[in-house]
């Protein structure tokens, strides 16, 4: 079995494959704070939940886009599963052909969603991948699967927070849709505004990237912990897939595995 951690500002996401199948997976805060062992600690105790120890995990990878976690995270990795882990970075084989300015300023995350997706819809024609995380990314795939650029926007509960501590009496709110785009109190005011404000925001862009594509056949794939209740409000998303980026990781393993084993 193998560990694949997609290390994120606001999440760390976990996952356990035993050859092609997903066992589990499970999310965690993401805490600058916590020490690899208590990361650690954490690890093996969902292990053990799910009835596993650490001896079943025979290796692992992780992406991150929190640096200050990389050390962190390899650490607790080596103590408490015995693994020396894979990440992904400059050097590490990934398959994907990059047409962006400076490929090195690609997220990790990013990449890592590119593969997946490729590796799970590809079918010979472009995609927009789509990642609502702690920010809104638009990952766009030309007819060869080449990554060609792309769109960040706000993320979803980001600008939610700078809504909340920006103003004195507007309340933090649960981010689901309304019944209705015309609401009727401060709450689902609030709501509307950023569960149509950025399906509005999704459309309209996808719509773009569609026009300078100069293709009306692309497949519009969501990820992220926001991606059900923003696609549910759009006609332009035809994949909904929240584990995503751990297939990617997964599939990056198995790649980079070979590779070493030739």
């Amino acid at each position: 079995m193998i560990i694949c951690i997609d290390v994120g500002n606001t999440n760390i996401k976990y996952a356990i494959f035993d050859g092609e199948q997903l066992k589990f997976s499970f999310r965690m805060a993401t805490d600058l704070k916590r020490t690899s062992d208590e990361y650690g600690a954490q690890l093996t105790s969902m292990l053990d939940v799910n009835g596993l120890s650490a001896k079943d995990v025979t290796g692992g990878i992780f992406s991150s886009v929190v640096p200050s976690l990389d050390y962190t995270i390899e650490k607790m990795l080596n103590l408490y599963l015995g693994i020396i882990p894979k990440q992904i970075a400059p050097g590490l084989k990934t398959g994907l052909s990059m047409r962006a300015d400076n490929a090195r300023e690609v997220g990790a995350d990013r990449i890592v969603n590119n593969v997946g997706a490729i590796r799970k819809y590809g079918a010979g024609k472009p995609m927009i991948v789509v990642d609502f995380g702690t920010a809104t990314t638009f990952n766009v795939l030309n007819a060869k699967y080449e990554f060609i650029g792309g769109v960040i926007a706000p993320g979803i509960r980001g600008s939610l927070d700078s809504l909340v501590s920006g103003t004195a009496k507007l309340p933090r709110v649960e981010i689901e849709a309304p019944p209705s785009v015309i609401a009727t109190n401060t709450v689902t005011n609030m709501q509307a505004g950023i569960v149509f404000g950025f399906a509005g925001l999704v459309e309209f862009i996808v719509k773009k990237i569609k026009s300078e594509l100069g293709v009306k056949d692309v497949m519009t794939i969501a990820t992220g912990g926001f991606s059900e209740i923003i696609a549910k409000q759009t006609k332009c998303i035809d994949v909904i897939d929240k584990t995503l980026t751990l297939y990617g990781l997964k599939y990056l393993y198995d790649l980079n595995s070979s590779e070493e084993a030739k």
